[in-house]
């Protein structure tokens, strides 16, 4: 995972309100999860960090949580997990990274 310097950043929806690290659900009814303060997150093709790297998330990022699938376990802010969480299709993002308030799975399996 990309990790640069631990600054605190408020999170802006799309209603341009400040969520400030809270789950937000978007008008389309797409739940967000917030990116942990202060990191910058490498995104990858697949769930570990042998993976490409895809993008790196930018300080403050909102994610959507699609679907989850073990792989590589990575420790992070949130804890130690081996879940992934697919943002995109054929984008992934260690769940030790996104504030999903739970150890466990929030969303189907990835296929």
């Amino acid at each position: 995972m990309g990790v640069e310097e631990n600054t605190v950043v408020a999170v802006t929806t799309d209603t341009g309100a400040a969520a400030a690290g809270e789950v937000t659900t978007l008008a389309a009814g797409t739940v967000v999860y917030p990116i942990a303060p202060g990191y910058r997150v490498n995104v990858r093709r697949g769930p570990g960090t042998q993976y490409g790297i895809v993008r790196t998330l930018p300080y403050g990022m909102s994610v959507p949580v699609y679907c989850q699938k073990p792989g590589e376990r990575v420790s992070g802010p949130y804890g130690t997990s081996n879940l992934w969480d697919n943002i995109a299709n054929g984008q992934f993002v260690s769940d030790a990274y996104v504030k999903t308030g739970s150890d466990g799975y929030i969303a189907p399996r990835c296929d």
